[in-house]
């Protein structure tokens, strides 16, 4: 009885945070939106992935701010099918043109380009038409990099298309390569730039820039600054399970967020606020702000609301110690609705059979006043911001006419106080650097020196055989290669260290590496004699002359030779290291 009793409390509780849920859920749900004008064009397909460009711009518009088969152009992959995305000259936003549409004028014709993704852009249900961008967009850059492999890739993403470009941008920057160097997506490094304009999965304290060696002044590689100090909005995102790192991509992002706008910089201890977010983010708040609260409306909302409280029992359940614990059932509820939320399992098993009170739940029952009290004071903490927000209007506060911080992002610039340009203008300032960048190839050698492989010096000796010796330098270069050995004239390929050089014009020289005690072959040409033996056994054993890693001094057996020339003669005794010289980088 006792268990059922708290069972039955924990419903009332919940009955009771619905409908403060829903009511939020109603206002805070349309913060993430915006109005737009979409613009119409012939419906003629025209561009082609095919038509290749030194960089292309992604971009991602926010709700209804999206370009529709049937009503606009859209881009075709390498077949001639249409794909999810249409060119910037087919299609206009009002808010993202201005940052996409930056480098056109800076680069020469058909260097650069700009793609709208296609996807819903509405809140019939949110998450869902999220991955769908997502899909999209990777799709799209997927169909180009096939066609044009050297093309490099910026991604852009305003209000809901920003939450695309975070999630496409982390997806991107953490995969792992295949074993045969490829990516299931496209290569990290074709990624030259992402910018998020009111990131609702931004980190509170994060500056503008993550990842960045400066994350509050601008991006790596580009030296305009952003502002002179250090500021960053407050808060955090409203959406914090689509936070993280973007990996690979870290220092390339901008991610932009103005102070007060509810996307990107909502206060802590807004608990309600936060569940109200991830019901609507479940709920048709499309069809709530069309009907109002009808019967189809009413039982969205109370499937909805249904689901996420079978789900907060049933975590409930699958731990051990819940009601020990200081988790609250508020907490649990945030944690449920969340639609990435995985139900965790209870080993029933070990506890006893269902529909059983065991000794365990009987002891948990004593914690049930303190639990309560736990719930109140809980409750009062994790709300302590959220009476402030709702009575500042959040709606006016986010999208209200000429006030709503969510579009700030156009009309940001503070120069007296260090800030010259707008998010919008130094996002498409960077943008056009890049562009320019990938039009002159620097972005290809900076790629390319980044994973050029080390020179690293080596003891064994590299062979010069290609070039013949002109100079003693050259012989002594030469002699230091050689791996075989010809008593007769002059030849084109380098002498061995154990012969005479060809040439009688050529006086003797110590090589510099080899100690002075060690004097150098005679230069002049042997020739048979009948009373000396072959020269060949003096040269004979191959291994004593045969470069080492390791250097070590090889005796060669002396010999007489007796040459026609008057007045010269070979060397009698000559010991010859084979010490050869390491190259140097």
């Amino acid at each position: 009885m006792a268990l059922d009793w708290a069972v039955r409390n924990k419903r009332i509780v919940a009955a009771a945070v619905a409908p403060v849920a829903l009511g939020a859920a109603a206002v805070v749900a349309v913060a993430v939106s915006e109005p737009s004008a979409p613009s119409t064009a012939p419906t003629t397909l025209t561009a082609s992935v095919t038509e290749c460009h030194d960089m292309v711009s992604i971009a991602v518009g926010g709700r209804n701010d999206s370009p529709r088969p049937g009503t606009h152009a859209m881009l075709l992959d390498a077949d001639g099918n249409p794909l999810p995305a249409a060119s910037s000259t087919d299609f206009s936003s009002p808010w993202v043109d201005e940052v996409v549409n930056a480098p056109r004028d800076d680069v020469p014709e058909g260097s650069y380009s700009a793609v709208y993704v296609e996807y819903p852009a509405n809140m019939s249900s949110y998450d869902d038409a999220v991955e769908a961008g997502v899909d999209n967009a990777e799709t799209v850059m997927q169909a180009i990099r096939q066609a044009c492999p050297d093309t490099k890739f910026a991604v852009v993403g305003y209000s809901e298309g920003a939450d695309v470009a975070r999630r496409v941008a982390m997806e991107i920057g953490n995969q792992e390569s295949a074993e045969d160097g490829s990516y299931e997506i496209v290569d990290p490094d074709s990624v030259v730039g992402v910018v998020i304009l009111a990131d609702a999965g931004r980190t509170a304290g994060e500056g503008p820039f993550p990842g960045a060696e400066d994350e509050f002044r601008n991006p790596d590689g580009f030296d305009l600054a952003y502002q002179s100090g250090r500021n960053s909005a407050s808060g955090s995102g409203s959406l914090p399970g689509t936070s993280g790192s973007f990996g690979a991509l870290d220092g390339k992002v901008a991610s932009f967020c103005s102070e007060g706008d509810l996307t990107c910089s909502a206060p802590e201890n807004i608990a309600l606020l936060q569940l109200a977010v991830n019901v609507g983010r479940q709920l048709n708040v499309d069809a709530l702000e069309r009907d109002g609260l009808t019967p189809e409306t009413a039982l969205d909302v109370a499937t909805v609301l249904g689901r996420i409280a079978m789900a907060a029992f049933a975590d409930i359940q699958s731990q051990e110690n819940w009601m020990q614990s200081d988790e609250t059932f508020l907490d649990v509820l945030i944690k449920v609705s969340d639609p990435s939320y995985e139900p965790a399992v209870r080993d029933v098993a070990s506890t006893g059979t269902d529909g059983e009170i065991t000794s365990g739940e009987l002891i948990d029952l004593t914690y049930l006043p303190a639990k309560l009290r736990n719930e109140v004071i809980g409750f009062i903490a994790d709300n302590e911001n959220t009476l402030e927000v709702a009575l500042s209007d959040p709606y006016q506060q986010t999208l209200g006419p000429d006030t709503g911080h969510h579009f700030d992002y156009w009309r940001d610039s503070d120069p007296e106080n260090g800030k010259p340009l707008t998010s919008a203008q130094y996002a498409a300032a960077w943008l056009t650097h890049l562009a320019k960048q990938a039009e002159s190839g620097e972005l290809d050698k900076a790629e390319a020196e980044a994973t050029a492989p080390q020179l690293v010096v080596s003891s064994k000796p590299i062979d010069p055989a290609p070039l013949p010796p002109t100079t003693d330098g050259d012989v002594e270069k030469a002699a230091a290669g050689a791996t075989t050995t010809t008593p007769t004239t002059t030849s084109s390929t380098p002498a061995s260290p154990t012969r005479a050089a060809a040439s009688s014009s050529a006086s003797p020289a110590p090589v510099p590496p080899v100690p002075a005690a060690a004097p150098a072959p005679s230069p002049a040409a042997p020739a048979p004699s009948p009373a000396a033996p072959s020269p060949l056994p003096a040269v004979e054993p191959l291994p004593a002359v045969e470069p080492l890693p390791t250097v070590e001094p090889t005796t060669v057996a002396p010999t007489t030779a007796e040459s026609s020339a008057p007045g010269t003669t070979t060397p009698a005794a000559t010991t010859t290291p084979t010490t050869t010289p390491v190259p140097q980088p």
